[in-house]
């Protein structure tokens, strides 16, 4: 006469591992609703809670030795079973608690550390097969080997990683370093990004992973007077207009809806943890002035209320927010960071505004910062009092070493190559329009983006680099300047080279989880002979940026805080490059496959005063993203043509793809001199001892 189906309100709110309970039950629905052999006249669902007194829920209980969760008692379920004999529905929900409070518990499931725990697992598993590098694979033999392999298939997403695998073929760049860094460092293998530029395999970083000496880091609040690092003195060398408005900033989509007292404590703990976010700067007379403030009850945060707010006005509230946020930041008296939590109704996911001065955050940081707050937001939420990670040097004894570091013989012997690199920088970039005094702005800047396609992006990532042991960057720059030759005619070309600093050799320093501005901006001069091809250039920009010492972190020091007035004043005689070039790496990785945030699709306002001068005349910014090589050509209109930019990017990825076919095509391939340092030899004559090696093996 009658058919019940019983489940529990599992079956249809799921849970972690429950997809093939949800599914088996929905099934058993359908099908016993559906089969035309089912003679019943009324067939119903019963989705009820958990037991009390019987049934799994109370057995487990017992298995553990706990009292049983609040469930239903049975003579709720025997009530509950007779109402539905009397009733006519052919499903019915039956709970003792709040079953709309129940669902909403249940969408916020992932933010719970069982299934954060699930998606980090996830998140590690290769994405790639091992590329078809020469390097036969060798299982790594120990348990260092074991934790580097597994932190490197993480990071570069590819399986089966050997421990004579060289980083940068595979696909490695200085970002990734800082990474592994902080990564191994966690686990108490000690290592230093010089060691992996140094050693740049499993094997020989195990072999040495503990030995670096170990770096005494002040946990409490730093507070003082902080010395300003050369890429703080450029900035204020430009003097730009509204210093104050120069930013960086991010908008992110709030997976689930947050608690705005929490969130209010979190950004605190961020303020007192990070150091470099209470910076100050004024000036004394002439001087410019860098101080640690202490920190203060009040919180840079700001709960906006868009409940009430139609779909269509959603876009214009943010972005207006977002606008004025940008421009609300104040040098002398602070805040530097802000922070805005747009709420929206009916606990629908919002929008989360972090904007910070350029002078206090890079690149490199935000990945720290996402972490940390969502580290802190957590144990809020859980009742816990906030344990974020251990501190790294802080930016004010980095800023000290820097000052001293900048007075060694070292440094100064960097000198004659930055004087002899400089004197040699090509002529000006073509212009469209005649330069009018303060055309440069920010308000007349526009940007193109152009997009590498994936499967060329996979090859520049984990194929190329292993043919002439190159570097990412290595190959951008090589069709930079050929992309570039086609539009000024010349071989050579003259770029700022900005790199993210965190991996310059200076002794006792750890800034692999400090919070800073620390970029180094340093003028590369790439020349090629007119009769290179693809590999020739390849090699030559190779060998040229090899040359420039430490990363680039000497030409700022001797100009900006070099006590040698000589030396600083050589240098500013050198006119600067007229385009920058800037490779961010690989921004899957800046949020952290389990965070519960994403980007969002609204702006985040003009990170910089529009009445700003830029730098450069060009800016070029690449990054991978979604497994494709994106780049950023930024100019103003009112000195360049949108149709001269289109056509120098499309020159530049046309110069790209013949590069990234010329590496994939057989035999191709070659050692430099900078493969072999402690050979000193020349180009040609590494060839010809090449040569005569492969003439003895035949």
């Amino acid at each position: 006469d009658f058919m019940v189906l019983f489940s529990s309100h599992r079956s249809i709110l799921g849970g972690l591992g429950r997809a093939d309970y949800c599914a088996a039950n929905a099934y058993l629905d359908a099908f016993a609703r559906a089969n035309p052999l089912n003679k019943c006249d009324y067939v119903c669902s019963v989705i009820w809670d958990g037991w009390q007194e019987v049934g799994m829920a109370a057995e487990e209980a017992a298995r553990r030795g706990v009292a049983p969760e609040a469930g239903m008692l049975t003579a709720e379920g025997v009530e509950a079973f007779a109402r539905a004999l009397d009733g006519a529905w052919p499903e019915l929900v039956v709970s003792t608690r709040d079953f709309l409070a129940l669902v909403a518990e249940s969408k916020r499931v992932k933010s719970t550390g069982a299934l954060r725990e699930a998606e980090r697992a996830k998140a590690s598993q290769p994405l790639h097969a091992r590329p078809g590098i020469m390097t036969p694979y060798v299982a790594p033999g120990n348990d260092t080997e074991r934790a580097l392999a597994e932190i490197w298939q993480q990071l570069l997403g590819i399986e089966s990683v050997g421990i004579h695998d060289n980083f940068f073929e595979l696909g490695g760049d200085s970002v990734l370093t800082i990474q592994i860094i902080a990564r191994t460092n966690k686990m108490g293998l000690r290592l230093t990004p010089q060691q992996v530029f140094q050693h740049q395999t499993i094997a020989e970083l195990a072999a040495i992973a503990g030995t670096s000496q170990s770096i005494q880091v002040e946990q409490e609040v730093v507070t003082g007077d902080v010395p300003l690092t050369p890429i703080q003195r450029w900035f204020f060398e430009l003097d730009v207009a509204d210093p104050h408005h120069w930013n960086q900033a991010l908008l992110l989509d709030v997976n689930d809806p947050l608690d705005a007292a929490h969130l209010r404590q979190a950004v605190a703990q961020l303020l007192i943890h990070h150091d470099a976010l209470r910076l100050r700067f004024g000036r004394e007379g002439e001087d410019l002035r860098q101080v640690n403030a202490a920190p203060t009850p009040d919180v840079p945060f700001s709960l906006v209320n868009l409940a009430a707010l139609p779909e269509c006005e959603l876009k214009g509230a943010i972005e207006g927010e977002a606008a004025a946020a940008q421009g609300s930041l104040d040098l002398a008296e602070g805040p530097l960071m802000r922070v805005a939590y747009f709420e929206r109704e009916n606990r629908r996911a919002g929008r989360l505004l972090i904007v910070a001065h350029h002078l206090v955050m890079d690149a490199v940081s935000w990945r720290i910062i996402l972490e940390d707050l969502t580290t802190a937001y957590e144990q809020l939420a859980r009742g816990e009092a906030v344990t974020l990670p251990a501190k790294t040097t802080s930016f004010k004894t980095y800023a000290e070493r820097l000052s001293e570091y900048a007075q060694t013989e070292p440094v100064r012997a960097e000198l004659d190559y930055w004087v002899a690199a400089g004197r040699r920088m090509a002529g000006r970039l073509p212009r469209d329009f005649a330069e009018a005094d303060g055309a440069n702005t920010e308000g007349s800047a526009r940007t193109l983006r152009v997009a590498l396609g994936a499967e060329e992006t996979h090859s520049l990532l984990h194929k190329v680099p292993q043919v002439y042991r190159t570097q990412i960057n290595d190959v951008l720059l090589t069709a930079l300047v050929k992309g570039f030759g086609r539009w000024t005619g010349r071989d050579s070309l003259a770029v700022d080279l900005e790199g993210h600093g965190r991996d310059a050799m200076v002794e006792e320093v750890d800034i692999t989880r400090t919070v800073g501005w620390f970029t180094t901006l340093y003028p590369v001069l790439l020349e090629l002979e007119p009769g290179d091809r693809d590999g020739g250039a390849l090699k030559r920009v190779k060998e040229q940026l090899r040359a420039a010492p430490n990363q680039g972190l000497g030409y700022g020091l001797l100009r900006y805080l070099s006590r040698d007035e000589r030396a600083a004043e050589e240098l500013r005689r050198v006119p600067r490059p007229e385009i920058s070039f800037l490779y961010l790496g690989q921004l899957d990785q800046a949020i952290a496959a389990n965070s519960p945030f994403s980007p969002a699709k609204e702006s985040r306002g003009a990170t910089a005063s529009p009445r700003a001068r830029r730098s450069h005349l060009l800016s070029v910014s690449s990054f991978v993203a979604e497994g494709q090589l994106n780049l950023d050509w930024t100019y103003s209109e009112n000195i360049h043509a949108s149709a001269t930019i289109e056509r120098l990017a499309g020159d530049y990825l046309q110069a790209l793809g013949e590069l990234i076919e010329h590496c994939l095509g057989a035999s191709m391939g070659g050692y430099t001199p900078s493969d072999f340092p402690d050979a000193e030899l020349g180009q040609e004559e590494l060839d010809r001892l090449l040569a005569d090696l492969s003439r003895i093996e035949e």
